[in-house]
């Protein structure tokens, strides 16, 4: 692989995954272009070594833009890490569609249209890799993260999709689905629910919801395999490296919490959800 080749375009590199992921790729000789909404949260990135650029994935324009300054720098985009995206929680009939609507628009269709525009000039070089990141959330749910969900499995078909029709092109699709990893990521799904009531029949729910899903980084047994954004940038990684990549990486306990649900099947996982969460209307 060429210096060139080994260019790879990183959205959501503010915080976590994303920039944690720009970092390692930038320290062992990858060409990174880091991209956040807001371009001053990557100063570090930038001292780092990656280049830097605004994208936002829920503007054309901005994913226009960003596609096009990687082209006009003369390189080639081996890879694509589409990374941005975070969770909406809160009841689903509370939900304010409004919410529901920018939570698809950040989590699938900024990733489908971003991912649109790399694909031409991939199909003519005849290679590249997309990397899509998912979650144990494109597997199984949790209540109160039905919009979080509902990306996430759309994320997960539409990548399969994406894999058969861009293969023969020399593309490989690579679903990375992480477990539980030290991120923000529990602080800002618990802050998206500033819509929720205190009061209501689904209020004990949302406390709940906002509880548990704070606690699960750090207490319990969950603890035990939660990971952190290092062990994902490594696997992704490995997978832009692969001559061969796997269609699915999993990391940080997401394969044997996804084996589990599997194996409690659907009645078995709703008794030991209620056992966890209230369950309204009960």
């Amino acid at each position: 692989m060429t210096d060139e080749a080994k260019s790879v375009l990183i959205t959501g590199c503010s915080t976590g995954i994303g920039h944690e992921t720009a970092r390692h790729l930038a320290d062992r000789g990858w060409r990174v272009y880091a991209t956040a909404r807001r371009p001053e949260t990557l100063a570090d990135l930038a001292e780092a070594g990656c280049e830097t650029l605004p994208l936002d994935v829920t503007d054309e324009a901005s994913m226009q833009a960003a596609v096009n300054a990687v082209t006009e720098a003369g390189g080639s985009i081996y890879g694509l890490v589409n990374n941005a995206g975070y969770s909406q929680s809160g009841a689903f009939e509370t939900l304010p569609i409004e919410k529901f609507r920018t939570q698809i628009e950040t989590n699938v269709v900024g990733l489908v249209r971003l991912t649109q525009l790399v694909l031409p000039a991939m199909r003519a070089q005849r290679w590249g890799k997309i990397v899509n990141v998912s979650s144990m959330g494109g597997k199984i749910t949790w209540p109160g993260a039905a919009a979080y969900h509902a990306s996430k499995h759309a994320l997960e078909g539409l990548s399969d999709v994406l894999r058969f029709e861009v293969a023969g092109f020399g593309v490989d699709v690579i679903v990375v689905e992480p477990g539980l990893v030290r991120t923000r990521f529990a602080a800002a799904a618990v802050g998206s629910m500033d819509h929720v009531a205190e009061t209501g029949p689904y209020a004990e729910l949302d406390a709940a919801v906002a509880r548990i899903t704070t606690d699960a980084y750090r207490r319990g047994l969950a603890n035990l395999i939660v990971g952190s954004p290092d062990d994902v940038a490594r696997v992704i990684e490995k997978a832009l490296n692969a001559k061969r990549p796997r269609p699915r990486y999993r990391v940080a306990g997401a394969g044997l919490l996804i084996a589990v649900r599997r194996l409690l099947g659907d009645r078995l996982s709703d008794a030991l959800l209620r056992r966890i969460y209230p369950q309204p209307g009960r």
